[in-house]
């Protein structure tokens, strides 16, 4: 298997496309952190942000007094209780703009790491079938299903290798432009009634790993449509479709009970870490059991086309 991956990852990288799709990552991130610089102001702490706070709850209270919604109270109750924890152990809400500020910021160039990785599950199957080489990869004495996982977590290495560049590359710059401080305020995390201190790397890496699950999904969603239908055009312009628009679609659709069914309501497990589920009824744990659904369904698909497909003509 570790044989099969390396010579994936090899095709992968004697394509001049790939070092292009890095190069515009890295650019991209660089044009990035320079409007955020240029768009950089003079930071004055606000001396009296315990008063804001204080004012923020009192107005926090009020409002789910009023709100009919558990998920609403249950938000406003989290937010009031990380504030509380602000006064008592003396943790201002702002910061100057550093080198996490940034990295947090960089996130929103997940989307296009999630991009190049679908444009390269998309292919890594096709491309096999229109190019003929994929008679040369199955006469081999290997499985067919060690082949085509192969390939998968070939894909799944290459999402990784392009959120550690994100992440790495992002740090780096962010910490030539706006600098490191020199006691980073920690992430404020309520769980279990409890509000915690989360050293704020971990809690960067966390977001980065969760903020990519709708990325990885609609890779995996890229690769079996490649698999089924031999077809990379197919597969990456339904996928980059549902990119765009699948939430805007879900939230669309919200007001029905069975919209939490929906692939796109559970992706973003952000959701349950930084706010409030989409809809009653949803839990981290119930998002997990339907992401693993869409993916066994999704892998299950493909593996099955995959072994019982006749290459010989």
């Amino acid at each position: 298997m570790v044989n099969l991956i390396k010579n994936e990852w090899m095709k992968i990288f004697k394509r001049p496309g790939t070092y292009v799709m890095i190069a515009i990552l890295i650019v991209i991130i660089s044009i990035f952190g320079i409007f955020h610089k240029y768009q950089e102001r003079e930071f004055n702490l606000d001396k009296n942000w315990e008063q804001t706070l204080h004012q923020e709850n009192e107005a926090l209270k009020k409002q789910m007094k009023l709100s009919q919604s558990k998920l609403e109270k249950q938000y406003y109750k989290e937010e009031i209780a990380i504030n509380d924890y602000r006064i008592k152990q003396h943790l201002p809400f702002n910061e100057k703009y550093n080198v996490w500020s940034f990295v947090k910021d960089a996130s929103q160039l997940i989307i296009l790491a999630g991009l190049f990785t679908i444009i390269i599950s998309a292919g890594i199957v096709a491309s096999e079938f229109n190019w003929g080489t994929i008679k040369l990869l199955l006469i081999r004495p290997i499985n067919r299903s060690k082949i085509l996982a192969s390939k998968y977590l070939t894909v799944l290495l290459f999402a990784l290798l392009m959120l550690v560049i994100l992440f790495a590359f992002s740090a780096v710059l962010g910490a030539i432009l706006f600098g490191t401080p020199d006691h980073p305020v920690p992430y404020l995390k309520y769980a279990n009634g409890q509000v915690t201190e989360q050293n704020i790397i971990v809690y960067l890496m966390i977001y980065y790993g969760l903020s990519s699950i709708d990325t990885i999904m609609l890779a995996t969603m890229a690769f079996m449509i490649s698999t089924v239908f031999r077809n990379s055009s197919l597969a990456i312009g339904l996928s980059l479709f549902l990119l765009f628009t699948g939430s805007q679609f879900t939230l669309l659709l919200s007001r029905f009970s069975w919209a939490k069914y929906i692939l796109f309501a559970n992706t973003n497990l952000m959701q349950y870490v930084d706010g409030a589920p989409m809809m009653e009824g949803m839990s981290m744990s119930f998002s997990v059991i339907m992401l693993l659904v869409y993916f066994v369904n999704f892998q299950l698909l493909a593996f099955l086309v995959f072994k019982k497909r006749d290459v010989a003509a």
